[in-house]
């Protein structure tokens, strides 16, 4: 144990056999552990039988908390940051805190352990290099309408996560965005007893959600975008508009009503489908 340092340290998702030796150690040998919950962490503290004291860090205190880990580190004094779940700092608080303690000249040491992130990464059967963490899916305006672009386009897997009550919402705007058939892995209660990791095209697990009672926060990977569109389009050299109405003239002429042309052209170009339906009906109407 080094004095005068942060352990930042990682605290099982579900499973309590994932807590590492190493950090029930520096768990039970610190000054103060710095906890989000406190009630939810002195239960792990509790099955370990480490009687630490423990403070209150989160969005609402962090400033003084901040302040008073920088005394205690430089009185010598060791202090562990946990989350409630996982690995610190990863869409919880605690950023603002090891900047200010290592500008001030202290040791930050990781202690690493579970992680939701790379637990569903893994699993997902998705490329894992390279991958990019966005954290909770903003909620609404141009955050979101942002982070849907982002999703929309990238062309490395991508991970998230997202409240269970708010999923289908993100699947029904990822399958608005052109992205229906766009594959995905849809991870929870993970490392627990009843673990669910289910993949396959947005829309498929859109409608899957029905016979699913979800509670909680769940973790979303998407695949990459696949390299055959939109690319394709412009390497053509033709327009998005040109590669739109030829596949919507095709499919009105075998007689598909204009709400099926939309979907099926949308997911075959990886366009919104809102832009291509547009595009639908002023075709339907000989508009253009």
């Amino acid at each position: 144990m080094s004095e005068g340092s942060l352990y930042v340290v990682s605290t099982p998702i579900g499973n309590l056999e994932d807590l590492s030796p190493r950090a029930r150690r520096i768990l039970a040998s610190v000054d103060a552990v710095l906890a989000e919950d406190t009630r939810r962490t002195g239960l792990l503290l509790n099955h370990l039988g480490v009687q630490s004291p423990m403070l209150s860090f989160h969005q609402h205190n962090e400033r003084s908390r901040e302040d008073e880990v920088l005394r205690r580190l430089g009185a010598g004094g060791s202090v562990a940051l946990v989350s409630d779940a996982g690995t610190p700092l990863v869409s919880d608080p605690g950023e603002g805190l090891v900047a200010r303690v290592r500008a001030a000249g202290f040791s930050v040491v990781p202690v690493p352990g579970p992680s939701a992130v790379l637990a569903a990464l893994v699993a997902s059967g998705f490329p894992a290099i390279p991958f990019a963490f966005l954290g909770f899916f903003p909620r609404k305006g141009k955050e979101r309408r942002k982070a849907l672009a982002r999703v929309a386009t990238s062309r490395e897997t991508l991970v998230l996560f997202e409240s269970a009550v708010r999923l289908a919402r993100l699947l029904q705007d990822l399958s608005a965005e052109g992205e229906g058939m766009r594959p995905i892995a849809i991870a929870r209660e993970l490392t627990k007893l009843h673990e669910e990791i289910w993949a396959g095209p947005v829309d498929e697990l859109l409608a899957d959600l029905a016979s699913h009672t979800l509670r909680g926060e769940v973790t979303i990977v998407v695949s990459p975008r696949s390299d055959d569109a939109p690319a394709s389009v412009t390497e053509a050299g033709i327009t998005e508009d040109e590669a739109i109405d030829a596949r919507v003239r095709e499919l009105l002429a075998a007689g598909e009503r204009p709400a099926k042309v939309a979907r099926e052209v949308s997911r075959v170009l990886h366009l919104p489908r809102n832009r291509v339906y547009a595009r639908v009906l002023a075709l339907a109407k000989g508009e253009v």
